[in-house]
């Protein structure tokens, strides 16, 4: 029940975040907007503690446990937004996406996973919410990226419409897409780095033909490739928010790829 209560939060703070922009301000309603997002985390928060409490693990196995903590980490990742000003508008994109992974999670159910994993304990947890958070700085920078081209096409077509009026400079949005996705490129690769110690240390080899493990390879040269995109040349921001964008979408799409193809609740 918690789980439907945050989403519900979820959906009041994006329409409330949507309506300065239909209704052609710059500024209205977005301070009620952040407090019901940030209740909407909180509420979730409480939720993924409650599951720990109860069942003595923590949310990062099973499908809707993982769905569930990747919603919180983006929420987490869009409160870093709305201390950046004008950036937190990226919140509506950043909340649909909440709203679609804690909806899923809390229809199918946030339950343990069957399973027991033979990587456990603090290294577990690590990696895990180093890759969370990796994939939470990714879609920060997806979101920073759509913008930024949204933006940038307004300018070019020379429209100050609505949509020009909502949405923060693209030097804000293009920081912002720089800080997502260097963040999340240093965050994953200590958690590869992280989980294949432990492999070579307890299990002697990398893996390399595991599935999950090839996912989080391509995953990393991904994100490695939207960072090197930002580089050189006056078009360098826009190469580099195309990039994430595209990046972010081939991450989810590789993902449920990898679902349908290994069983095991592992998300990463």
């Amino acid at each position: 029940m918690t789980h439907f209560i945050a989403v519900t939060l979820y959906i009041a703070a994006f329409v409330l975040w949507i309506r300065p922009l239909l209704d052609g301000e710059r500024s209205g309603g977005m301070n009620t907007a952040a407090i019901v997002a940030i209740v909407g985390i909180a509420v979730q928060a409480i939720a993924l503690g409650a599951f720990v409490g109860e069942y003595g693990e923590l949310p990062l196995v099973g499908f809707a446990p993982s769905l569930s903590t990747l919603s919180l980490t983006t929420g987490l990742a869009l409160i870093c937004a709305l201390a950046m000003g004008e950036g937190g508008r990226i919140a509506v994109l950043l909340l649909p996406l909440m709203i679609l992974l804690e909806g899923v999670a809390a229809v199918l159910g946030v339950r343990p996973a069957p399973a027991t994993l033979d990587f456990q304990g603090a290294w577990f947890a690590l990696h895990v919410t180093l890759a969370f958070a990796s994939l939470g700085g990714m879609a920060f920078a997806a979101a920073a990226g759509a913008l930024y081209l949204a933006q940038h096409r307004q300018l070019k077509n020379k429209r100050m419409g609505r949509v020009f009026r909502f949405l923060p400079p693209l030097a804000t949005l293009s920081r912002m897409n720089r800080v997502g996705v260097v963040t999340s490129l240093v965050l994953l690769t200590l958690a590869l780095g992280l989980g294949w110690a432990w492999t070579v240390r307890f299990r002697h080899s990398l893996q390399g033909g595991d599935p999950k493990t090839l996912w989080s390879v391509f995953i990393w040269g991904v994100i490695f490739a939207a960072v090197v995109a930002r580089k050189g040349g006056a078009a360098a921001e826009r190469r580099g928010a195309v990039a994430s964008v595209l990046g972010f979408i081939l991450i989810v799409l590789s993902y449920v790829v990898v679902r349908g193809a290994a069983e095991g609740g592992l998300f990463l």
